[in-house]
């Protein structure tokens, strides 16, 4: 499906070029955006929404790329219109040009606020959730058989490092400059065996997670257990992990010979990304995904509290990394790292090298070996984990550390090393060894979003220039021009983030689209508990209300969101396996003596009541 043109998105793009010019007016002048805003008409009608989409954010990348000194912009090879003399484009010219030299690199005290607005343009709609082609769905699924072929290739020398590893751990260490891929890998293990030692995998409360599974079991289903792979009970036995009780599984004696125990393939689905096409996720079966989210709680919990990792491997945190990212960009003493395909680049052989050897049994034994692809296709996974894998973050993020802080230069170096999944930050004088350490064993950095010179850096959504974040607002949602939940929501919030940016023209555009579409909208500073704009005029604002004696306050009738519930009955040891997994309960009664139940300022927990996911209600009621 080819997407169609749009005369919104050209609005939201004239509005924008429109604040810059009442930003910025002494350099992008009134000639210039003139110029500007019939160079965009232009291109949008012969190149519809694609010019936005994608044209616009290839020029953004080669910009950043010119800000991180990686290669000099030429718009040229841009489709872009070069200025006389110059390799800047006439595109924004006014602006390129307080930020690079005519030959396209960076100048000496280029201005911060001109790079500001030129990412704002160029990546306003990159993350725009159009519909993808068919030759897009194509592409991703041959990267994705393409990477298991890589991982296959490299197996037989990471198999082989391994029996290295283990015939020299006796050999004396090697503190060179550059150390043997055994050094490193032997230095990553007793890493990691510090890490888990001590830490009990199978002591877990296995829950199910928020997301599909394979098996297609919705809600309530996923308790009413079908099958068990045997793989997975060699280490969890059936009734110490799959039922609420021993009387749970006494009582369920009589549908054991019902039970089976195949070992069931993941399943890929694809979802949208970015304008270049969709992500590939690939959901686990109910079995599976049943032990791996309770040993991915321990492991979170344990690796966050660890002293020798606290500081160093993120989870549930993407401030440290954010704040890296800045203080990096501001004297260029921290470098951050992307990885590509990074989930799928870490193969079972990398596990099976680096950690301890009865965690890798304990992995193993919830690993799905294979996925079905969407045309139907059974690939086998030399991956250790596909992206979807509740224990596919934390994996990734801890052979990446292990990786990077094994016989580092010095220990102020393996301070400094954050990792947050895929993205790293490293020392700037360590990055190139740590880009070659990683690639050495199977990982790929994305060298162009890699930021290892220059004054900008990028890492978990903070985009840093000289200290000063830059990251644009990127639209997602797709506008509708008919009352919708997630249009509703998210361009409140889009237009909130232009009014912080001080774009006022494009957040006047958004809130005279809204008010089209859903009329009157309160504001923020009647701090009301629904979503509200920054600032609405007087007489946009709701007017129907009435004082609501029984909280002492005054309530207006408004949009608002109700997420619906559905009730649904199964049978009773089953909803007090739910209970045990799903309230605030910290452990298994069989398992401990100390259990907490719920604490007196929580809500209660109703075993029946489910709420749909991704699913909302537009409605009005008194707020």
């Amino acid at each position: 499906m080819v997407p169609k043109k749009s005369l919104d998105e050209h609005k939201l793009i004239a509005a924008l070029l429109r604040s810059i010019h009442m930003l910025h007016g002494v350099v992008f002048n009134t000639r210039a955006l003139k110029l500007t805003l019939k160079k965009v008409d232009s291109r949008v009608r012969s190149e519809g929404i694609g010019f936005l989409t994608k044209t616009l954010p290839r020029l953004g990348k080669a910009f950043d790329k010119a800000l991180s000194e990686h290669t000099p912009l030429n718009a040229t090879n841009l489709c872009f219109q070069a200025q006389p003399d110059s390799k800047l484009p006439r595109f924004l010219g006014e602006l390129f040009n307080c930020v690079l030299h005519p030959d396209g690199t960076v100048l000496q005290d280029p201005c911060v606020e001109c790079v500001r607005h030129i990412r704002e343009v160029c990546y306003l709609f990159y993350k725009y959730e159009l519909p993808y082609t068919d030759e897009q769905e194509q592409a991703v699924i041959a990267a994705f058989k393409k990477t298991e072929d890589d991982l296959l290739a490299r197996s037989v020398n990471l198999r082989a490092l391994h029996c290295d590893t283990e015939r020299s751990y006796q050999t004396r260490r090697s503190r060179s400059k550059a150390p043997s891929p055994e050094v490193i890998a032997r230095e990553a293990r007793i890493l990691l065996a510090r890490v888990f030692s001590g830490l009990d995998l199978t002591d877990i409360t296995p829950r199910h997670g928020p997301g599909a599974v394979a098996t297609k079991q919705r809600l309530s289903e996923k308790y009413l257990w079908t099958n068990i792979s045997k793989n997975i009970t060699k280490v969890f036995p059936l009734d110490a992990y799959f039922y609420a009780s021993l009387g749970h599984f006494c009582d369920e004696l009589s549908n054991l010979n019902k039970l089976t125990d195949h070992d069931l393939p993941a399943r890929v689905i694809l979802v949208p990304k970015d304008s270049r096409g969709p992500r590939l996720i690939s959901c686990e079966p109910v079995d599976y995904q049943w032990i791996q989210q309770g040993i991915m709680t321990k492991i979170v919990q344990h690796v966050e509290s660890l002293n020798l990792t606290k500081f160093n491997v993120f989870f549930t945190d993407q401030v440290p990394n954010q704040v890296g990212a800045l203080q990096g960009s501001k004297r260029g003493e921290y470098a951050t790292l992307d990885l590509n395909e990074a989930s799928d680049r870490v193969s079972l052989d990398l596990v099976r090298l680096l950690f301890p050897s009865h965690i890798c049994d304990i992995l193993e034994c919830c690993r799905t070996s294979s996925t079905v692809l969407p045309t139907g296709e059974v690939v086998k996974l030399t991956k250790f984990a596909p992206m979807g894998s509740a224990l596919c973050f934390p994996i990734l993020a801890l052979t990446v550390w292990a990786l990077l802080s094994a016989v580092p230069p010095d220990a102020d170096t393996r301070e400094s090393i954050h990792v947050y999944g895929d993205d790293v930050i490293v020392p700037t004088a360590y990055a190139a060894n740590a880009i070659e350490r990683l690639e050495l064993f199977g990982l790929k950095v994305n060298r162009d979003k890699s930021c290892t010179s220059g004054l900008f850096r990028e890492s978990c959504g903070m985009d840093a220039f000289k200290g000063v974040p830059v990251t644009p607002v990127r639209f997602r949602t797709v506008w509708s021009s008919t009352p919708s939940p997630a249009s509703y929501t998210s361009w409140i919030a889009y237009a909130n983030s232009m009014w912080e940016r001080k774009y006022y023209t494009v957040y006047d555009t958004i809130v005279d689209m809204l008010h089209h579409v859903y009329g009157r909208i309160p504001s923020k500073d009647m701090d009301l508990p629904c979503p509200s704009l920054y600032e609405v005029p007087e007489y946009m604002l709701p007017c129907r209300r009435r004082y609501n004696k029984n909280l002492q306050k005054v309530q207006y009738y408004v949009y608002d969101l109700k997420t619906p519930s559905v009730s649904q009955e199964i049978p009773g040891w089953s909803m007090l396996l739910r209970f045990f997994t799903e309230s605030k309960s910290q452990s298994l009664p069989w398992k401990f003596t100390d259990v907490r139940i719920m604490g007196e300022d929580s809500s209660p927990f109703s075993v029946r009541l489910y709420t749909k996911r991704r699913t909302s209600m537009l409605v009005r009621r008194w707020r």
